[in-house]
Order: C-alpha cells, then sequence, then structure tokens
C-alpha cells in the first residue's frame, strides 16, 4: 500500500462477505480493500455450481475485473483505486490481492491448509507489518472471528453495511397503539369525507412520534383504527378506518381474527399499495391471508392478471433439477405451506380436490422457483414470496426489481426461523427491506402479534 494510505483503515474480506453482497468492495468508503487469493479461489469453486449463490459468486468476481482488469501485477499487489469502478458510490480507497500461499510457514499462526486459516493467517501477517495502521478481518462467519481473536487479530468485524437496527426489537412493526381512546388524546383536528372515506388532518404533536406512510394507528379502547396518509411537521393525515369495519373485512371468505390480521387485510386488498411486508411468528396467519387476497384480486376483483407463488429454497435443494416433473412439480415439497393453505380455503366444499383445480386454473395460479425469477419482467400480477427470512439484501432486490407495470408483491417471513449459515435476524433482507421501505408510499409493512394457528402453536411459540 502507498504511505500516503497508512493512517486509513484495511479491510480484508472472507468469501461469505462477498457472497452476502457480491458489491461489497465498495461498501468501505476512503479505506483500502485486501481480497485474499484463498478468497478468488474459493469464489471460482463456486461460480460454477448449480446453486444460487453461484450467481453472486459470478457478480462478486466481474465487480473485482472491473477494478483490476488494466492493472499490472505489481499494480494489484499495490492497491489499485477503487474509485473509477464504484458505480456511483462514495468508494475512494484502493483494492489489492493479497498472494497468502506465498506466506512462509514460520508465520503462519494457525496450522494447515484450511481456507479459514489461511485467510487468518493472511490478517495477521498484514496486521503485523502494517502496524500501527489498523487492520480489519472482515467475515459472517460465527467461528471464524472467534478463531481469528484467539490467534491474535486485533479487530475482527461482521459485514454491516446493510444492516439499519442493531437490535430486532427495534424493527418497524407498521403499526402504533395510542394510549386509551383515540379521541380522548386527539382534540385538534379537522375531518374530510371523499366518497366513502373518511380522513382526519390531525395535528402532529398528538400523534405518536416517527410516524411514516402507511403506518397504522389503533388505541387500546378498540375504537379508532386508522392508517397515515401523509405525514408534516404541524399536521398528519390519516384515513379513518374503523376498527369495526377492518374486523369485518373478508377475502376469499377468510375473516381477521384479531386487529393485526385486519390491518393485513387492509393493505393486501388495497391495489394503491405495491409492496406488503408481513412479518410474525408461525402460525399468525400470514401466508393464509396473502393467499386469500390473492384469489379474491385475481378472480373475483380481476384486479391482477395471475398469481405467482415463490419462495427461496434450501441450500442443498438450490437446484431442483434432480427432482422430477415440471418446475411446478419440483417446486411442491417447499411450497407444501402455500398448498397446505389452498386445502383450507376449500375444505368445506363438496368436492375439495375440484375446487383446487379450478381455482389453480382460474387463478392462474404459478409455483416458481427464485432462482429461475432473474432476468424477468413480471405484469399485472399478484406475487407472493413466501420465507423471506432466509434472504439476503441483494437477492431481494433482485426479486423487487423484477416487478413490472400493475404487479403487487407481497413478501413474508418469520425472523424467528432463519436457517441461513450466514443470516441473523438483524441482517436477514427481510429486516432489510423493512427498514428500508418504511417511508415508501406505495408500500406496507405490518407484524402479525399473536398465533392464532393453535393453542399448542401459541404455547409453543411463547415457551420454547
Amino acid at each position: 500500500m502507498a504511505p500516503d494510505q497508512e493512517p486509513l483503515k484495511l479491510y480484508i474480506l472472507d468469501t461469505n462477505v462477498l457472497l452476502h453482497e457480491p458489491l461489497s468492495i465498495f461498501s468501505f468508503k476512503e479505506h483500502d480493500v485486501v481480497i485474499p487469493m484463498t478468497v478468488l479461489e474459493e469464489l471460482d469453486q463456486i461460480k460454477d455450481r448449480s446453486k444460487d449463490v453461484s450467481r453472486d459468486a459470478r457478480v462478486a468476481i466481474r465487480a473485482i475485473d472491473d477494478v483490476l482488469h488494466d492493472a499490472t501485477t505489481e499494480q494489484i499487489a499495490e492497491g489499485v483505486p477503487l474509485q473509477a469502478a464504484s458505480r456511483g458510490n462514495s468508494a475512494s480507497g484502493r483494492l489489492s490481492i493479497f498472494a497468502d500461499s506465498q506466506l512462509p510457514p514460520e508465520q503462519e499462526a494457525l496450522p494447515g491448509n484450511e481456507n479459514d486459516n489461511r485467510i487468518i493467517n493472511t490478517a495477521l501477517h498484514l496486521q503485523r507489518v502494517l502496524a500501527p495502521r489498523r487492520v480489519v478481518l472482515v467475515t459472517k462467519d460465527i467461528n471464524m472471528r472467534l478463531k481469528a481473536k484467539g490467534a491474535g487479530m486485533a479487530h475482527v468485524e461482521d459485514y454491516r453495511t446493510d444492516q439499519l437496527i442493531t437490535d430486532i426489537r427495534f424493527l418497524a412493526k407498521g403499526y402504533q397503539t395510542v394510549a386509551g381512546s383515540f379521541w380522548e388524546q386527539v382534540t385538534e383536528y379537522r375531518s374530510e369525507t371523499t366518497g366513502r372515506e373518511v380522513s382526519h388532518s390531525i395535528a402532529t404533536s398528538q400523534l405518536p412520534a416517527a410516524l411514516y406512510p402507511n403506518q397504522y394507528l389503533i388505541d387500546e379502547a378498540r375504537e379508532f383504527a386508522g392508517r397515515v396518509v401523509d405525514t408534516g411537521e404541524q399536521t398528519t393525515k390519516v384515513l379513518d378506518l374503523g376498527y369495526e369495519r377492518l374486523m369485518g373485512r373478508t377475502a376469499w371468505g377468510i375473516h381477521p381474527k384479531n386487529i393485526y390480521q385486519g390491518m393485513a387485510l387492509n393493505a393486501l386488498l388495497d391495489p394503491t399499495l405495491d409492496l406488503v411486508i408481513l412479518t410474525g411468528p408461525a402460525g399468525c396467519g400470514k401466508t393464509l391471508l396473502a393467499l386469500a387476497a390473492a384469489l379474491e384480486m385475481v378472480v373475483e376483483r380481476k384486479i391482477y392478471d395471475k398469481v405467482i407463488v415463490t419462495r427461496n429454497t434450501p441450500e442443498i435443494a438450490e437446484s431442483i433439477g434432480f427432482l422430477p416433473g415440471t418446475e411446478e412439480e419440483k417446486m411442491m415439497p417447499w411450497l407444501a405451506a402455500v398448498t397446505d393453505t389452498l386445502e383450507v380455503l376449500h375444505k368445506n366444499d363438496a368436492s375439495p380436490d375440484g375446487s383446487l383445480h379450478y381455482i389453480t386454473e382460474k387463478a392462474n395460479l404459478q409455483f416458481k422457483s427464485i432462482n429461475f425469477m432473474r432476468g424477468r419482467s413480471i405484469q399485472n400480477a399478484f406475487v407472493l414470496l413466501d420465507e423471506c427470512q432466509n434472504l439476503t439484501a441483494s437477492q431481494i432486490k433482485t426479486i423487487i426489481t423484477r416487478c413490472g407495470e400493475g404487479t403487487k408483491l407481497v413478501c413474508s417471513g418469520n425472523l424467528a426461523q432463519i436457517d441461513s449459515n450466514y443470516l441473523t435476524p438483524v441482517t436477514s433482507g427481510l429486516t432489510y427491506i423493512v427498514e428500508r421501505f418504511k417511508s415508501f408510499e406505495g408500500s406496507a409493512n405490518l407484524y402479525l402479534n399473536g398465533v392464532v394457528r393453535s393453542r399448542l402453536a401459541s404455547f409453543a411459540e411463547e415457551n420454547l
């Protein structure tokens, strides 16, 4: 590294950081980034696999190549400026490759040829030769962070550039509860009627702080329910939904069992909202409400042309090719929650099997693998993206940017059921979009509080 860069930090990236966020090399602003040769070897091994993660490996490799493609061997070792290829980011540091295989054995703190050990040895070597410069190893692998600290690495961090909150308890729930009676708290307001809708312009000082568009307001007295339409320093406009009216909403024969489901149905059945995010524990009704709303909007109201259901598949099933049948038949094992929900919606029909076949045809219900959603442009569809807690921010972004005109996207997930090795509730893509989109006037998010599946499921959620 050049002498004038010495005061800046130097970040060493592990492979899982580049798989989590392929463009992470541009996330460290004025600081320098080092990629050990072992990381490039791991990316090379991953890029040709038939897994969804291979795409992220290829994007990361291309991003590194964009920076280094014209550089000489000496320049790559010294560090190539990131600014020229930063793609609108504020990166102004340098990117270099470190040939960790050339470290002499006597300088290796951790023995063996294991990839994690080679990367840690690289970080320890650079920490030693560049002292007192701050050298930081960045990895999403908790065990690797522990090993690095135990081996003497002074600065080891998780990659949290896309982490918007520090504690899942601070995640926006999509609603706020006013103590007591709403109209006892609010005395300064002006009401207006437009068609069948009533809205109130209320003094902002009388409402809870930090309101955002399409956030719901309810009171403890169960007398008022509304949705924020517009926020301002002086006044806030709230659409009056009515507590009892929300509880009386219906979609495909489904009625809300609590006010949280009522608010969710209101958002799901509103065609002006392009994105609805549903979070909550297992058994709170996320998939049931979303699918009921989808059938209502497609079959009954004919607002959308089709229903597309997709979800992330477990790592062992990233490639669904080993399963027999069509793409939709291959997806059935991982979309059982949806097919189970369809059966619940039609269990009282005279011929449930015939009803399911008829509705599948009538609603143009399609089951798609998330692996094949890239490159598509989805028009006039109701899209249900289930199990979002297992997706990274970049993966969810890929799906959202597929949605064209007239498409409504519903993202649902339970942050307590993350299967990914490298994601936590605060780094999940589901958490990321809740925070990123909460100020977007075309979206709403709801935390469905309470398990309604059964008393057994409720007890397990609270006590296990």
